[in-house]
């Protein structure tokens, strides 16, 4: 297949619909889900270049640059937000990657807008200590951070926190949900912090939920996992500010008083 060479796109949405458009930049162009097979060998649907948006008379506000490699080619997607009233007869953003005939730079480019949701737990003891581990796979590797991961699909970010404790270290904690938010209320300040960022230009976007809990855990209670944790240990609250390497931990652990 022939993999559109204008290296320079632009990736319009509003409200969950973006602009899209054929091999020849006429638009809007609407992607079918689940397409797999089409009359002849190239694809069909692109992102326009910044010139063919403007052709359209459309106007934006441009909210970042995302730079990436797909095969030999190196890609630079504006991400902005057009300067029209919603577009219903744009194509949903996320009929964008289940249609093979759409250009693998549209499919990357919504795969890197969409939020990479991580959740995390500032466990403290009696003795003011936060618990972190050293990780041994991962982005971290080598690395202390704070206990927690990915959320699960269909799964909220305070209970997430909760299940990485368990399966990283082995220890079972309660994180006080006073609002009922992951079901019933409990008691507690749950020291939610949540944090939204893309570290590189690649533009994957990071949004981080940090909660806080009291647990008083001795240390021959806690078993790292094997393929995962290579040592867990309860640090000062500026000794654990040293050792984090996390933007994200960094500020949760900050806000422990």
């Amino acid at each position: 297949m022939t993999v559109n060479r204008n290296c320079e796109h632009i990736h319009l949405e509003h409200d969950g619909k973006l602009l899209l458009v054929d091999m020849q930049g006429k638009g809007p162009a609407i992607p079918r889900k689940g397409r797999t097979e089409w009359e002849g060998g190239d694809f069909l649907i692109r992102l326009p270049s910044p010139s063919e948006a403007t052709d359209m008379g459309i106007s934006w506000k441009e909210r970042r640059v995302n730079r990436f490699r797909l095969g030999q080619d190196d890609h630079v997607v504006t991400v902005a937000t057009p300067d029209v009233p919603w577009p219903g007869h744009w194509a949903w953003k996320d009929a964008v990657i289940s249609d093979s005939a759409v250009d693998p730079v549209a499919r990357e480019s919504v795969y890197r807008t969409l939020h990479r949701v991580v959740s995390k737990v500032v466990i403290t003891n009696s003795n003011d200590e936060i618990l972190m581990a050293k990780v041994s796979r991962g982005f971290f590797t080598g690395c202390w951070t704070l206990p927690g991961g990915f959320v699960d699909y269909a799964e909220h970010p305070r209970e997430g926190a909760e299940r990485e404790a368990l399966e990283e270290l082995g220890i079972s904690i309660s994180i006080p949900d006073p609002k009922g938010e992951s079901g019933e209320s409990s008691e507690g300040d749950d020291g939610a912090v949540i944090q939204q960022a893309i570290f590189q230009q690649d533009g994957i976007n990071w949004l981080s939920f940090t909660y806080r809990c009291n647990a008083d855990i001795p240390a021959e209670d806690i078993v790292p996992k094997d393929d995962e944790i290579e040592d867990a240990r309860w640090f000062s609250k500026n000794n654990a500010l040293e050792n984090a390497v996390s933007l994200f931990d960094i500020e949760a652990i900050r806000r422990v008083e």
